[in-house]
């Protein structure tokens, strides 16, 4: 038996999440349906670095293959994005030490969500539209409260799959491009639509329905208030996983472009 590492993209918009469930389309089981396909008779194994919400998108989701085969990783991810839909993209296939574990490896995540300030037509899907003014200033300034170790039961639905509420923040970042506005979240782990919550909660505070001391006693009470501003999951991209000796990114971009304004001459 063979492990290999997969890095994958995928548009979340037409998948019920990345985990098998029964009869639900999912990321995890389209790319168990292409291995079962791809190595006929063989018993495999696919295990991915953690649950993404339903139309939540990745960037580059992290997941191992076990598998018994003589193919060469790159000719493993010719066969499977051959046969994969054009919304998952095989990005890169290695060779992994049989002991790596994508979720149990992992040291921490990071997620972008977009923000948009207009409506697009193109990009829809990619983020969440927002009509009322936001005060970004504010929705920065309150982001940092979220650094650090807290218990975010406010922020999740209820998980038997999760241990404990706590989860380590180690930076949110922000930043405003043309009409967009970009969160990106790195974390030790995050919980059942937690990330979506805390945009939630950020964008009542840039409307003004919210303050800081509210921000505070929803990390220090549990409170039902935070899901009633679950974000939806059209903005919310997993950007990475981070494994031991890797490093985080600094710098962060929009990833749709929806600012550009073609100009029509006659």
């Amino acid at each position: 038996m063979s492990r290999f590492k997969l890095y994958i993209e995928y548009e979340g918009t037409r998948y019920s999440g990345w985990q098998m469930q029964r009869n639900s389309k999912t990321i995890q089981g389209k790319l168990l349906e292409i291995a079962e396909k791809t190595f006929k008779g063989e018993r495999v194994e696919i295990y991915g670095s953690g649950r993404t919400d339903a139309g939540v998108h990745a960037l580059c989701q992290v997941a191992h293959l076990d598998v018994k085969t003589m193919l060469a990783p790159e000719i493993i991810r010719m066969k499977f994005n051959d046969e994969l839909p054009s919304d998952i993209n095989i990005i890169e296939v290695e060779k992994a030490n049989p002991k790596f574990h994508a979720r149990h490896d992992a040291k921490s995540r990071s997620y972008i969500y977009q923000i948009s300030r207009r409506r697009t037509a193109f990009g829809k899907s990619f983020v969440w539209w927002i009509k009322d003014e936001l005060n970004f200033e504010k929705m920065q300034k309150a982001s940092k409260l979220f650094i650090g170790m807290h218990d975010f039961k406010s922020f999740s639905d209820k998980d038997d799959e999760e241990k404990s509420t706590k989860v380590l923040i180690e930076d949110v970042q922000m930043k405003e491009e043309g009409d967009l506005i970009l969160i990106r979240i790195i974390g030790s782990h995050f919980l059942w639509k937690m990330v979506r919550r805390m945009v939630g909660v950020l964008t009542e505070i840039g409307r003004g329905k919210l303050s800081e001391k509210d921000l505070k006693y929803f990390l220090e009470h549990d409170s039902p208030t935070p899901a009633k501003y679950t974000a939806p999951p059209s903005g919310l991209f997993l950007e990475r996983i981070i494994y031991e000796g890797e490093k985080h990114k600094n710098n962060f971009n929009a990833v749709i472009n929806i600012n550009s304004r073609v100009k029509l001459r006659s």
